[in-house]
């Protein structure tokens, strides 16, 4: 069986790690990286829930791509989910490995690209390009076309489907097609000026603020369509990466809906 740092060297062959955001805390976070992996469960968040299906379905390693810990702990005295998660997780050797903004900012298996895939998106590219990178491929989102235009509530039909998303908040409707689309997983709202910058007809994306849908200014139609539903697809996506490079045993994807948005 391969060891923790074989899985996590491969995973960061396509994300390293210092494509990473500023703020983020993307890595292994419990665990030792020489453990020998008994099996990897790929998630979206990594809660208590998680680590207790992880521990009944064999697994010693999960792959989630938000962080359980952004900021410093000073205390593990489960006053609050992520001690208790992480107390969970370290009482039954199980190590968890977060792969966030850095997935986030690639354009090949990125988050951002899986999007794209579930909306037929061509001739997808990075939105904002990271320049300090020098490389077009890493940055912050991806713009792409459809195959061909489509009205706005059709578009809007089409990617509360193909995004599974319980609804769809948006700006006003401008009564022209949507051909160019932007997209981002997660809260996207810092994108905006750039989708608007490159002629998007729509933007994907997630929770944009009251006032933030003003700034859309008549340019686009912004799409809010949820944190979670945005980014779940990334589940298959570790799936995928894992299991092409790793073959002699099959990762599991959680049962886990770990999503702590309902709708009524």
């Amino acid at each position: 069986m391969p060891t923790i740092k074989q899985i996590t060297a491969h995973l960061e062959t396509i994300a390293p790690l210092n494509y990473q955001e500023g703020y983020d805390n993307a890595g292994l976070i419990t665990g030792d990286s020489s453990w020998e992996v008994s099996n990897v469960l790929c998630s979206l968040d990594c809660t208590e829930a998680v680590v207790e299906e992880a521990v009944q379905r064999g697994c010693n390693l999960v792959v989630a791509h938000h962080p359980i810990v952004f900021k410093g702990l000073k205390r593990l005295n489960g006053r609050n989910y992520v001690e208790r998660t992480i107390i969970k997780a370290i009482k039954h050797d199980v190590a968890i490995y977060a792969i966030h903004t850095n997935l986030d900012n690639v354009l090949y298996k990125g988050v951002n690209g899986r999007i794209a895939e579930q909306l037929g998106l061509l001739n997808t590219t990075i939105l904002s390009p990271k320049a300090e990178l020098n490389d077009p491929a890493i940055g912050a989102g991806v713009i792409g076309e459809l195959p061909a235009a489509m009205g706005e509530q059709d578009f809007l039909n089409m990617l509360k489907q193909n995004m599974r998303a319980g609804c769809v908040r948006h700006t006003r409707l401008l009564g022209r097609d949507i051909k160019t689309v932007a997209v981002c997983g997660g809260s996207g709202s810092f994108l905006l000026s750039s989708a608007i910058g490159k002629k998007a007809d729509a933007y994907v994306t997630a929770d944009f603020k009251y006032h933030e849908f003003f700034d859309a200014d008549g340019h686009l139609v912004i799409a809010d369509i949820g944190h979670y539903e945005s980014e779940q697809f990334t589940i298959d996506l570790l799936h995928e990466i894992i299991f092409e490079k790793f073959t002699t045993f099959a990762p599991l994807k959680t049962s886990m809906n770990t999503n702590p948005v309902f709708y009524f």
